[in-house]
């Protein structure tokens, strides 16, 4: 079993590599589950899939309902609801079919009233994610927001790899660190980088002696890939519209190294 979250700092290009990485995963006989936590919801894009016509589950105001026992439109904003909903068959009923076996959740966004504010849709959400991380499935891949506020202690100690993606740059290395604290404080005990978006081997090189410093195992980098952002605009899979790119072919000696990483905290 592998179950992977992916982060870093807004930009830097976690939601290909989880697309390309849970495709990966796929054709390693893995039944995949990937699930979009972050608020732009482009993981779909990357893994090959037509979103014009998926509804995020936050977006599903009935299903909520029916599960958290509120009515829509009147608990939203507090009263009694079931903090702890049954979600145990929403991949199964409301996944998406992408290419290589995988199956694709879309959790969308919640909009809260405020600082700490709970309400249906987010104890809905939260309760699909601790169910999901845990779950039986082969492998789960989730693209995160920005930092680690998706896990806690509850879920984090069956995240068997934490993937920080950072790229060239001061401001993403601040960001790895802090992840990597947060990391720490709620038990998740394997983390790893992966530099994206490489120029030169310069740079690479002064990244991985940053990360060296920070305590941040190096797990593998991605070169910069024209073919990449091609593939964004045509709305494709990187690995439809060029399989054989380097940043592809990067991606799958990454894939390597955290099967390695992953079976060996097992």
């Amino acid at each position: 079993m592998v179950n992977i979250a992916i982060t870093g700092k807004g930009g830097v290009g976690k939601t290909t590599i989880a697309g390309i990485l849970s495709r990966f995963l796929g054709g390693e006989e893995y039944n995949v589950l990937a699930i979009d936590a972050d608020p732009d919801m482009n993981l779909g894009s990357v893994l090959g899939v037509d979103m014009s016509e998926v509804t995020p589950l936050s977006e599903n105001k009935e299903l909520i309902a029916e599960r958290t026992g509120s009515m829509p439109g009147k608990n939203m904003g507090g009263g009694v609801f079931k903090l702890n909903p049954k979600v145990d068959d929403i991949a199964d009923a409301y996944g998406v079919k992408a290419p290589d076996k995988v199956n694709l959740i879309i959790m969308g966004t919640v909009d809260k009233g405020g600082s700490g504010c709970m309400c249906p849709s987010d104890a809905f959400l939260r309760a699909l994610l601790r169910h999901l991380i845990i779950g039986k499935d082969d492998a789960v891949v989730l693209d995160m927001e920005a930092g680690i506020e998706h896990l806690g202690r509850g879920t984090a100690k069956s995240v068997n790899s934490l993937i920080i993606v950072v790229e060239p740059g001061m401001k993403s290395l601040k960001t790895a660190q802090r992840i990597k604290k947060l990391a720490e404080d709620i038990g998740i005990p394997n983390l790893g980088a992966i530099i994206n978006k490489v120029r030169e081997t310069a740079e690479s090189e002064i990244i991985k002696e940053r990360l060296k410093n920070m305590n941040i195992p190096f797990w593998g980098v991605v070169p910069f890939d024209e073919n990449f952002m091609k593939a964004d605009l045509k709305g494709k899979s990187p690995l439809d519209f060029s399989p054989e790119s380097q940043g592809v072919q990067a991606m799958e000696k990454i894939k390597n190294n955290i099967l390695r990483e992953s079976k060996d905290k097992c």
